[in-house]
């Protein structure tokens, strides 16, 4: 299975049981075309801007992992704008961040037509056997401790309980 060059995209493929290898995404077209890898993993406006469609026969959406954009400010440049100004920023990030994930879910739907009508078998995964899965192999009580008891609970306080 192909994975980007992280440890905890390599680290949650050990974790279900698969054998991950770390691909640049640039080779990756190349390592499905020559069976270097038998897979890879991607959210879908990926496998379609790199035409892995060409490449791969399935695709399953297994809502296995979400990443998301960090806006990221000096903090001591934050604090010395006004309260107003702060609650501005943080209500307007947070709507757009809200609008973001509901053009994403859209896009993401109508990607999953697109990747069947060129042929690819498009499997919809119920995700709670792999969150089982994860937990019983230790993989978010690991990453709990690398990220702190406070980032982790901020983490399940959208997703749910994972650890």
């Amino acid at each position: 299975m192909r994975v980007p060059v992280s440890p905890i995209y390599v680290s949650l493929f050990k974790a279900l049981g698969a054998s991950p290898t770390s691909i640049n995404l640039g080779e990756t077209y190349s390592a499905l075309q020559t069976r270097i890898a038998d897979g890879q993993e991607n959210p879908l406006i990926v496998v379609d801007t790199t035409k892995f469609w060409e490449v791969q026969k399935f695709v399953s959406l297994t809502d296995h992992i979400w990443d998301g954009s960090w806006i990221l400010c000096n903090g001591d440049i934050w604090q010395s704008l006004p309260p107003d100004l702060q609650e501005i920023v943080t209500r307007n990030f947070d709507k757009l961040g809200l609008d973001e994930r509901a053009d994403i879910a859209k896009l993401n739907a109508s990607l999953a037509d697109t990747m069947a009508k060129r042929g690819l078998a498009v499997n919809k995964v119920d995700p709670a056997p792999f969150r089982d899965k994860l937990r019983q192999a230790g993989f978010y009580a690991d990453w709990k401790k690398q990220y702190g008891d406070a980032a982790f609970g901020t983490l399940e306080q959208y997703v749910g309980k994972l650890s």
